[in-house]
């Protein structure tokens, strides 16, 4: 309770008085001093506070004793003027934030990429940009990774709840993680992420809106731990149109998904197989990926090209696109 009143810009006494009186109508300085342990001197002075922010006046007929304002009117009468002043402070970053992008237009270009060394570094900044971003966060998923993928799965709901778009385009190797398909990308496009997928991509990345990116220093380490900010420039933009047109190319993940089949679909793992080899995913991906051991992988495969009458994977796909599956 008291956390809260400090949200609303009262002292710790004041919010312990407040509570008192509310509990304890017509009560004197000193006994709400004795409630909460606190000097009379410092109750008199909460008590004028309190009253200054018409949350308690005195008494009708007692003048020394003192009445709690109703708190529905007390209480919502503060969290309406700090509503006023955050729509302010909020009207107030939206200005300087037009005045940072003019002023980025004209700033030193080696100001423009940044360096960051060390995995627990790339982590935080990584957090950082997702945090701050306010349209879209938008990604080239693959291999190496700083942390446990998984672990994004709660700050992307989170900003996935607050209006902000996910798009993420993951490369083969990255939907074939053991367990991450089942673990966190299909529960993330439940969430509302839009995901598609690509073979291979030209390297990691990670776009916040269009203030910034980043992206390894070398392409294809095992480790990734360096990295490049990028900042508002031609390059960030050139970054802006490679990912859309890596997007643009890249097949959606929903046909994935394991929904409830109607009579002329093909079952869950039917689905996610489609999906995966849509995909450009090799066998061995495919059988990580979906938990499926080789043979397993392999009858599936046969099976589904039986039905589909096809003789080889590209027919299996064009019969797949007549018959709606893909």
């Amino acid at each position: 309770m008291l956390d809260a009143f400090s949200a609303l810009g009262l002292s710790e006494p004041d919010g312990q008085v407040y509570a008192a009186l509310v509990a304890a109508p017509q009560s004197t300085a000193a006994e709400l001093a004795a409630r909460c342990g606190l000097t009379a001197q410092q109750s008199g002075k909460a008590l004028s506070r309190l009253a200054q922010h018409g949350m308690a006046t005195r008494a009708p007929v007692e003048r020394d004793r003192y009445l709690a304002v109703a708190p529905d009117v007390a209480i919502g009468t503060l969290i309406g003027h700090r509503e006023a002043e955050l729509r302010s402070a909020r009207a107030e970053m939206h200005r300087l934030m037009d005045a940072f992008r003019e002023a980025s237009r004209f700033t030193d270009p080696a100001r423009s990429v940044e360096v960051l060394t060390g995995g627990e570094a790339i982590a935080q900044r990584l957090a950082h940009l997702q945090d701050t971003s306010i349209q879209q966060v938008r990604g080239f998923d693959c291999p190496p990774y700083v942390q446990d993928p998984v672990a994004n799965l709660t700050r992307q709901r989170t900003r996935l709840k607050a209006g902000v778009r996910y798009r993420t385009v993951y490369d083969r190797e990255a939907v074939a993680w053991p367990g991450r398909l089942e673990n966190e990308i299909l529960i993330g496009v439940q969430d509302g992420e839009e995901a598609r997928v690509r073979s291979t991509l030209p390297m990691k990345m990670i776009l916040s809106d269009l203030r910034m990116a980043i992206i390894p220093i070398s392409i294809g380490d095992s480790v990734l731990d360096a990295a490049y900010v990028i900042h508002p420039s031609a390059l960030l933009q050139a970054l802006d149109g490679l990912f859309e047109a890596e997007w643009d190319r890249a097949v959606p993940l929903q046909a994935a998904l394991g929904t409830e089949p109607g009579p002329n679909e093909p079952e869950s793992d039917q689905r996610k197989l489609l999906g995966l080899l849509a995909a450009g995913l090799t066998d061995e991906s495919i059988a990580r990926s979906l938990g499926w051991s080789a043979r397993t992988t392999q009858r599936r495969l046969q099976g589904l090209m039986r039905e589909l009458g096809a003789t080889t994977r590209f027919q299996a796909g064009m019969a797949a696109r007549e018959r709606g599956w893909l």
